[in-house]
C-alpha cells in the first residue's frame, strides 16, 4: 500500500513512472513543470490511457454496443461513396487512384472522432485489459465485444451497399466507378488477401495507438493512415465489406465470393495484425515499467 506523504501524495509513486522530468532528480520544480509540459507521452501512459478505454468499452451494455456498431457500419460506407465519386468525375490518368483514394479516408474519419465502435479497432482497445488481468471473466467480455461489433458492423455495411446498388441515388457513371473499385476485395487469392490483412489490421491499430499523443494532429494522424491502407490496397474487414456487398448486390459477386474470397481472409489478417503486431508487442515493451 503506498503510503501519502505532506510533498507525496499516495499514487504519486505510479503517476512518476509517466513523467520524464523524474529520471533527473537535479531538476527545480519549475524546470519540472516545463519538461512534463513540453514532453510527449511515454509509451506506458499510452498504454494505460488505451487500457483505460478498453475497460469503459467492455462496461458498455449490448444495446451500447450493438447501435454504435451499427453507427460504425454505416458511416464506412462513405469510404466507398466519396472514392466512387472522384474515381468518376477525375480524367483517366495515372495519378487518378493516388487522389481518388483520399475519400478512403472520409468514413475511417467519421467513426473514429464520433467515436462509434469499429471491429479493427477492437483489435487492441480491449485487448490491453485482456493482457493486463488474463482472467476467464475479461476473455469473455472481449468475445461478447467482439461479436456484438462485428456482426453490427457487417450488417450495417450490407444495408448501406444494397441502398446505393438498388436506388437511383448515384448516377450510372458513380455506380460503375463504385463496381471497378470494389473489384479489387475479391481479386486476390486467399493467402495474399490475409497478408494485405495482416497490414491493414497492423496499420489501423497502430492509428488507434498513436492518437492519445497526438493532440491537435488526431486528424491528420487519421487521414495519412487510412490513406496509406488505401493506396496500398490493403484488406480492412469494414470498409472492404461495402465493397464486397456491393458486388454482391449488383450480380458481379456471389455469396462465395464474400465469404470465402474476402472475409474470411481478412478477419483472419485483420485480428493477426493488431492483435499481434502493436497489441502484444506494445504491452510487453511497457510491461517493466507498469510492474
Amino acid at each position: 500500500m503506498t503510503v501519502a506523504s505532506p510533498d507525496r501524495p499516495a499514487g504519486s509513486k505510479q503517476r512518476d513512472s509517466f513523467n520524464p522530468a523524474e529520471k533527473t532528480p537535479d531538476l527545480s520544480p519549475k524546470e519540472r513543470k516545463t519538461i512534463e509540459a513540453q514532453s510527449r507521452p511515454n509509451a506506458a501512459l499510452i498504454h494505460e490511457t488505451i487500457r483505460a478505454e478498453g475497460e469503459s468499452e467492455l462496461d458498455r451494455t449490448a444495446s451500447a454496443l450493438l447501435l454504435s456498431g451499427l453507427a460504425a457500419g454505416l458511416s464506412m460506407g462513405f469510404s466507398l461513396t466519396v472514392e466512387g465519386l472522384l474515381h468518376a468525375h477525375l480524367p483517366d490518368a495515372s495519378w487518378k487512384s493516388l487522389v481518388s483514394s483520399f475519400g478512403y479516408t472520409i468514413g475511417f474519419l467519421i467513426v473514429v472522432l464520433g467515436r462509434q465502435q469499429l471491429f479493427t479497432e477492437n483489435t487492441l482497445t480491449p485487448i490491453l485489459p485482456l493482457l493486463h488481468n488474463r482472467d476467464g471473466r475479461t476473455l469473455l467480455r472481449v468475445v461478447k465485444l467482439w461479436a456484438i461489433v462485428l456482426a453490427a458492423n457487417i450488417v450495417a455495411t450490407w444495408i448501406f451497399a444494397a441502398v446505393i446498388a438498388h436506388t437511383s441515388l448515384f448516377a450510372p457513371e458513380v455506380k460503375h466507378a463504385f463496381g471497378e473499385i470494389s473489384h479489387k476485395v475479391v481479386a486476390s487469392p486467399f493467402g495474399t488477401t490475409v497478408l494485405k490483412a495482416i497490414f491493414a489490421g497492423w496499420l489501423i491499430a497502430l492509428m488507434v495507438w498513436l492518437l492519445p499523443g497526438a493532440d491537435s494532429a488526431r486528424l491528420l494522424v487519421i487521414l495519412i493512415i487510412t490513406y496509406v491502407v488505401a493506396i496500398g490496397g490493403f484488406s480492412h474487414l469494414i470498409a472492404g465489406s461495402v465493397d464486397g456487398f456491393y458486388l454482391v448486390e449488383t450480380g458481379q459477386a456471389t455469396w462465395a465470393d464474400y465469404v470465402l474470397r474476402f472475409f474470411l481472409p481478412t478477419l483472419i489478417g485483420n485480428v493477426l495484425g493488431g492483435v499481434t503486431l502493436v497489441a502484444a508487442l506494445n504491452f510487453g515493451q511497457v510491461v517493466p515499467e507498469l510492474r
